[in-house]
């Protein structure tokens, strides 16, 4: 089951962490249609949100299609955003591991890493 985290500091509306991070682990296969999301009570009291800060969330994922809720039982995966090559995320994911673990030794704190890796990919994609 997924666990949500709120970061007070980033800047982006704490009902879009939550849509972001359902989406992010569809796509790293971490969840899949028929598993359950966390009820929004639980939710809201893990990560010190109000619970229609959670239900806005949800709704927004059950717009896009990805999620699906059963009254009284709970809110479904119903859709996936998963690549069909999640298999080879393995390799790729140990390479990344060695990576942060170079750029830790280097010196570079966490936002410095993500400053890195988000330059990086934006400057790759424009090539």
């Amino acid at each position: 089951m997924i666990e949500f985290h709120i970061e007070a500091r980033s800047g982006v509306a704490p009902y879009m962490q939550l849509v972001h991070q359902v989406r992010q682990a569809l796509r790293l296969g971490l969840l899949s249609e028929g598993d359950r999301l966390p009820k929004v009570k639980e939710v809201a009291a893990k990560v010190a949100i109000n619970p229609n800060t959670v239900l806005k969330a949800y709704r927004q994922l059950e717009n896009e299609g990805l999620v699906s809720p059963k009254p009284g039982v709970g809110t479904f995966v119903t859709g996936t955003l998963g690549d069909p090559e999640t298999s080879q995320h393995g390799p790729l994911r140990q390479e990344l591991r060695q990576w942060l673990v170079k750029a830790r030794t280097a010196g570079m704190d966490e936002e410095s890493i993500e400053a890195l890796f988000l330059d990086t990919l934006r400057n790759n994609h424009r090539n």
